[in-house]
């Protein structure tokens, strides 16, 4: 998938290659880590979880 954003989201900072490739999509992802469910719960939020593909 090619995008056209050129400022990258937080997943830029992993080392997964699956995750590397959505670093430049204009989505707020979060990698895995207790930040993300405490943000969640915080807002309200529910957590999408994308366990990959093959």
């Amino acid at each position: 998938m090619t995008t056209n954003n050129t400022i990258p989201n937080r997943l830029a900072n992993e080392k997964s290659p699956y995750l590397l490739q959505h670093a430049y999509n204009p989505v707020n992802w979060y990698p895995w880590s207790e930040e993300v469910f405490q943000i969640a719960k915080t807002e309200n939020k529910p957590v999408f979880l994308s366990i990959g593909y093959s």
